[in-house]
């Protein structure tokens, strides 16, 4: 056993230490054992040290807490509510390090930015809901700013400014404003509210409940109206976390507010970017869900052809928020009166049956359902639905299997066209190339 030990190498600086690969695929250089987390074993790039003396990256340690752990991972000692101290001098010998090996490709860590603390959040928060309560739109405007880049830096830094409640603060704030007229030269701190709420999602119920009201909803139409792209696309963002946090019964309430759904409808038929287009589905899905009134709306606005363009050429995501809104408005006589009227409605849908996802299956289903069983007698739809192989798709869902509201309405489709039979030769809606688009 002596003589074991006596053998034994004695430990370097360089010991059990991670190489990084290099420009040289035959050659890997040695990263210092104390420059490296002793949770990741990666180099550090903002070290920071408990009260224990045990230095850390910030993200591994920080993460470690956030799952519940009470003791410092390397002594084992208890952790209370520890404050996290930059280690500077590691961080610069760090950096020295990584410039004096610049030859082999080890790029210099830049100087972290100091994460907010919680105290500094709240001092923040409370001054924007003061310049809200005044009515101080520039100070609100230059503390919403502030915020809002704070939260950019990091995702440490945005859950902690998240969770001293800046959802609810930035959503009083923007109540606030919205009591004095909404002027185009005075939205400026409006556009910049809405701008910062997506950091911030979800929203609480008191959120909601502010932007809800009939001055906030008001604010939100006048920027979908008139705002610029980027005020636009977060208005939309809003207001679809807005109406997916509502019970129905207030979803009815807000789809009464003047000019909502045609300032939706617009931004779903005069696309201004992929995102915005999507945030405007849910929120228009969520509308004709839950009121008749906006679903009629809706179609007077001339959606549905939009609605079918979308549905011919879009990736997976559009289809489904496309065909939600679209089963939504068929719901309605006059949505099912524009359908049947346009060439594309039983291709796309009977497309859509198969091959997208069981949520457009669904939606497919549901929409081509209401059109055959509400049609009336040698109106035309059955016939077209058969001609494109809806009879055959809607067996094949019966027989694989689906939800069982879906296949309900698959067995009750079966039975619609089966009458409609005959000896009609089938085409299979591959493409619509040969369809004559109305636009």
């Amino acid at each position: 056993m002596a003589s074991a030990r006596r053998t034994q190498k004695p430990c370097s600086r360089f010991s059990f230490v991670k190489r990084i690969p290099t420009a040289d695929p035959t050659a890997e250089l040695p990263v210092p054992a104390a420059f490296r987390c002793p949770i990741s074993l990666e180099l550090m790039k903002d070290p920071v040290t408990l009260h224990t003396g045990i230095t850390y990256d910030r993200q591994s340690i920080e993460s470690w807490l956030e799952v519940g752990s009470l003791t410092c991972p390397v002594t084992n000692q208890a952790l209370g509510n520890d404050e996290l101290l930059p280690n500077h001098t590691i961080r610069r010998l760090i950096q020295d390090w990584c410039v004096a090996n610049r030859s082999f490709g080890v790029e210099r860590i830049p100087t972290p930015r100091i994460p907010v603390t919680s105290i500094q959040a709240s001092e923040l928060l409370s001054e924007i809901a003061f310049a809200g309560r005044r009515g101080d739109r520039a100070r609100c405007q230059e503390l919403v700013g502030k915020i809002k880049a704070l939260g950019k830096e990091s995702e440490r830094n945005r859950r902690c400014i998240g969770s001293a409640g800046a959802g609810g603060v930035l959503a009083a704030c923007f109540s606030e404003l919205a009591t004095e007229s909404f002027e185009r030269s005075r939205v400026g701190a409006a556009e910049e509210i809405l701008s910062a709420l997506p950091l911030f999602f979800p929203l609480d119920q008191d959120s909601c409940r502010q932007l809800s009201s009939p001055k906030s909803l008001e604010s939100i139409v006048s920027v979908l109206r008139s705002g610029d792209l980027d005020a636009r696309v977060n208005a939309a963002l809003a207001l679809r976390e807005l109406l997916s946090s509502l019970p129905p019964r207030r979803i009815n309430g807000v789809a009464g507010t003047d000019g909502l759904v045609e300032a939706l409808s617009k931004l779903i038929q005069n696309p201004i970017s992929p995102r915005a287009t999507k945030a405007s589905l849910v929120a228009a899905f969520y509308l004709v869900d839950s009121s008749d009134r906006a679903a009629g709306a809706l179609v007077d606005t001339g959606i549905i052809p939009s609605l079918l363009e979308i549905l011919i050429d879009s990736d997976k995501g559009m289809c489904e928020k496309a065909l939600a809104v679209l089963d939504g408005v068929l719901g309605c006589s006059r949505g099912r009166e524009m359908a049947y009227g346009h060439a594309l409605t039983v291709p796309v849908l009977v497309k859509k049956m198969l091959r997208v996802s069981d949520m457009a299956t669904e939606f497919a289903v549901s929409a081509l359902w209401k059109l055959c069983r509400n049609e009336k007698r040698g109106g035309g739809c059955s016939m077209e639905a058969v001609r494109v192989g809806a009879f055959q798709k809607s067996l094949l869902l019966v027989q694989v299997g689906c939800s069982g509201a879906t296949k309900e309405k698959a067995n009750d489709l079966l039975k619609l066209l089966n009458g409609c039979r005959g000896s009609m030769e089938c085409t299979e809606a591959v493409d619509f190339r040969g369809l004559k688009r109305p636009f």
